[in-house]
């Protein structure tokens, strides 16, 4: 991924927009392939190194991995489509916040460790008064566990950009912010967001 100085995210910036996803791919190039194997997936990310999955035992990424550990997990959101005369130029161009977690997978195949996976991950996605406690002692749990493997990867490298408009003056950074305010479409407001905040390579 290009990152040019003014569109790189901090630690700061980063860290707390992860926070609150939990939808990417994983991907994975094994070794000696055409092409990798891409997984949109949702994930749970401790906020620190470590990110929890699971996914079906037919999933094809399981041959990659055991070919290569190493994969790389994308995140991409707030993206919006900015007209060439709302920056004053002939260019259209497209902003958007990605993070890109460089990882290394370890397969979880132990029951008693998927169901702990599992209970991690409900106890993020299910709404109140859900179910959340997985546990291979339970007899409905025991036959399912078979069907999912887990996976834990552990972040060795973040490439994070904010592309929103880093290297634009002030002024232009704040007409582009009106012209998003107006359009309100759905990635819009945060864009905006985005937008204000990012500091003028001038």
């Amino acid at each position: 991924m290009l990152i040019h100085p003014w569109d790189t995210a901090s630690e700061a910036e980063w860290r707390p927009w992860l926070a609150v996803r939990d939808f990417g791919q994983l991907i994975a190039s094994g070794r000696d392939r055409d092409l990798p194997v891409v997984v949109p997936t949702h994930f749970l990310f401790d906020g620190d190194t470590t990110v929890r999955v699971h996914l079906a035992r037919p999933n094809p990424i399981w041959a990659a991995l055991a070919e290569n550990p190493n994969v790389l997990l994308a995140v991409v959101d707030d993206y919006d489509y900015v007209p060439a005369a709302w920056g004053g130029t002939d260019v259209p161009t497209s902003y958007y916040a990605a993070v890109h977690l460089v990882c290394t997978a370890v397969v979880i195949d132990d029951p008693a460790a998927k169901a702990d996976l599992l209970t991690r991950q409900l106890a993020h996605f299910e709404p109140p008064g859900g179910r959340t406690d997985v546990s291979e002692e339970v007899d409905a749990d025991r036959r399912q566990l078979p069907g999912i493997r887990g996976l834990e990867l552990t972040v060795r490298d973040v490439q994070a950009k904010f592309k929103y408009g880093g290297n634009k003056s002030p002024e232009v950074r704040a007409r582009i912010a009106e012209h998003l305010s107006e359009r309100a479409g759905p990635h819009d407001a945060a864009a905006r967001e985005h937008l204000l905040s990012r500091g003028s390579a001038d």
